[in-house]
């Protein structure tokens, strides 16, 4: 059983009864339970969930405060035995003022108490007159200045039966990843504790809330809470008082959400009549991947704060208490299978992924004072998108089309349906358009070469995709212009391309785009810029995938269909996304793409693609090496100048080793 450095977490929102502590205890114990039975790490309840937040004038009262103690306390027996780690709010006591809290448990121990520090002044449902700011600084905690540590780790207090540290500057580390905590009104301040916890080491942040309900609250607070998770790289978890909370003058929807980086992965149902427990997954080595591609993370901490501001509270599995989670049998997340174009977003990815294309080319072709461009249109998905995208940024730069010269080259395996979309295509859009057949020019080279045309292999492609190259190359000379690359990210990345050939161009406008976001890319552009051509761009999207150097079928359809010789396009997209992203392992590679096509794809056939990918991505970064200019479009890039510099002869022994376990 692996973990694939996921945990489990879990955002709880309790029915309560405001001032009943041991209605709130039972109820916080029941719900801990159930995440414990569901193998969950780390739950997060509500701020001042023992008592309620809406106690008011009520928490200056010693039975409240002492019933809320031995309500931590029961819940501290509760959870003998558990792995799971508990934050629980509750009011204390100490030195003659209040503090709102969260308690930290965790098999029987309190781990830690951390105050809120920024108190809400005005707000009658948090009685900001009763409770006291947390921080350090103001001195709450201060031994009157004698003992330096105490003033970076807070107070040492008896609480609920137990000696335990009580500040706001703790990090709480559970062998397999570390959290925080931020009450409330914090995550809310300029810059929030959380800004300086991550930066100390804290992967995921506990967020217990009492938020009442207003319009448009909810899209601020997810708004809000998804840049805290983002700023911090962090996992986020938030859970804010619900059903029971007072009514007198403002109603709590108990809000509970799950964020992960900036994506929000898991949210509940609002205005819930009882309890809830929403579930996630949190990828930690996700989160700890992308910090390292920051670079110098923990290194930065503002107004000179430092990690030994921070004390780091370890809290090992004692023997006999087990917290193992089988994520291969139930991973409580979404898998994304097309990462690069999910469905939720993928509208507003392809307009600016085609402005970025636009930008691009009309700066370079302003720059450079060319008067065309030159594209090979072969009918296929690729020189689709690059037409259109260079017809869309002529009309920005208010050149005529009959500027771009459009080239089909027609040679042994091209069949009538791609020529004639081809050709179609060219004229509808108004370019100058040029049909130069390549069989007369590749029976003279394997003629020179001694190359006998019946032996159908790579001399026999590789010649063919040469020859139009040097085609666009010399039409270019001809118009002075450049050739425009139509070759995409999922080809460089198989190094599915003829070196010198395809591979080839003084522009590559598509080298940043994976197949499948080509794909959406020219159905977006027929529904939205190209109108008039929608039927022609609906048959050729629907075209199988071929470079088309093999001579067609009796009938003229495609016999070389290049899903078939690599493998879907949909999962080498996914191993790139996660390979270039996130470095995940070939082992952890296959175990989210089994969760992302399941049913689609089985076991078999997702390893045998994913040993095809890793192959060929380390034998081929010598054509990446060597690639042409070409805009960044997506989060990942092959380009040797940018995001990927890969040595040519990298082995990839240990990365199939890696799979093959």
């Amino acid at each position: 059983m692996k973990n694939f450095d996921f945990i489990r977490v879990a955002a709880a929102v309790p029915d309560i009864k405001v001032a009943d502590t041991r209605h709130n205890t039972e109820e916080i114990c029941r719900i801990t339970s159930e995440a414990f039975d569901k193998k969950v790490s780390l739950v997060v309840f509500p701020e001042l969930s023992i008592t309620g937040c809406t106690c008011g004038a009520l928490f200056t009262q010693t039975t409240l405060l002492a019933q809320a103690e031995e309500g931590i306390r029961q819940i501290v027996e509760h959870s003998r035995g558990k792995a799971t780690a508990i934050v629980a709010g509750t009011p204390i006591r100490y030195q003659g003022s209040l503090y709102d809290c969260a308690v930290v448990i965790r098999n029987g121990n309190i781990k830690g108490i951390v105050p809120k520090i920024h108190i809400p002044a005005g707000q009658a449902f948090a009685s900001g007159s009763c409770f006291m700011d947390g921080s350090p600084a103001s001195g709450a905690f201060l031994d009157n200045g004698k003992d330096t540590v105490r003033e970076c780790f807070g107070a040492e207090i008896r609480y609920a039966g137990q000696r335990c540290n009580m500040s706001p500057n703790m990090i709480f580390d559970f062998n397999d990843f570390s959290f925080a905590v931020e009450i409330g009104e914090d995550a809310y301040s300029p810059v929030s504790p959380s800004s300086f916890s991550v930066l100390s080491g804290a992967t995921v942040i506990a967020h217990p809330a009492a938020e009442n309900e207003t319009v448009l609250r909810n899209a601020r607070r997810r708004q809000r809470l998804c840049g805290i998770s983002s700023e911090t790289i962090s996992g986020y978890i938030s859970a804010s008082a619900g059903y029971g909370e007072s009514t007198q003058d403002m109603v709590f929807a108990g809000a509970a959400s799950i964020y992960e980086n900036g994506e929000l992965i898991a949210e509940n149902k609002l205005f819930q009549t009882g309890s809830s427990l929403l579930i996630a997954d949190i990828d930690i080595e996700k989160l700890e991947i992308t910090r390292q591609k920051v670079g110098n993370f923990g290194a930065y901490c503002p107004d000179g704060r430092s990690s030994a501001s921070f004390r780091n509270i370890f809290c090992h599995i004692p023997l006999g208490v087990t917290s193992d989670t089988d994520f291969e049998e139930e991973l409580m997340r979404h898998v994304e299978p097309h990462p690069f174009t999910p469905e939720r977003e993928v509208e507003q990815i392809c307009q600016e992924a085609l402005e970025i294309q636009i930008a691009g080319l009309a700066t370079r072709l302003s720059h450079i004072r060319c008067k065309t461009a030159v594209i090979g249109i072969s009918g296929g998905l690729d020189s689709t998108l690059a037409l259109l995208s260079t017809v869309l940024a002529f009309d920005r730069l208010g050149w005529s089309r009959d500027r771009i010269v459009g080239v089909t080259m027609p040679g042994y395996g091209t069949t009538s349906r791609t020529r004639n979309n081809a050709s179609e295509l060219m004229e509808a859009l108004g370019i100058t358009a040029r049909e130069i057949s390549i069989t007369a020019a590749c029976d003279q080279h394997f003629s020179d070469i001694s190359h006998d045309p019946s032996v159908r292999d790579a001399t026999y492609e590789n010649a063919q995709a040469r020859e139009r190259t040097q085609i666009l190359m010399d039409i270019a000379n001809q118009t002075n212009g450049i050739v425009i690359g139509t070759g995409d990210l999922s080809e460089l990345a198989l190094g599915w391309a003829t070196y010198n050939g395809d591979h080839m161009s003084m522009y590559g406008l598509n080298a940043d785009i994976p197949k499948t976001m080509v794909r959406e890319m020219v159905s977006h552009a027929a529904d939205h810029s190209f109108k008039e051509v929608r039927h022609l761009l609906a048959d050729i999207i629907d075209t199988p995938i071929s470079p088309e150097l093999l001579p067609a079928s009796a009938s003229d359809e495609i016999q070389q269909v290049t899903e078939d010789l690599v493998g879907p396009y949909e999962l080498h997209d996914f191993f790139l996304y996660n390979i270039l992203n996130f470095g995940f392992s070939p082992e952890k590679i296959f175990f989210l793409a089994r969760k992302a096509f399941n049913g689609v794809y089985d076991d078999k056939t997702i390893k045998k693609w994913l040993k095809t990918f890793i192959r060929r991505f380390f034998s081929q970064q010598f054509k990446r090496s060597c690639m042409p200019d070409g805009p960044k479009v997506v989060s990942v890039s092959l380009s040797p100048r940018g995001d990927w510099q890969m040595p040519s002869d990298a082995h990839s022994d240990i990365f199939l080793d890696n799979l093959s376990r």
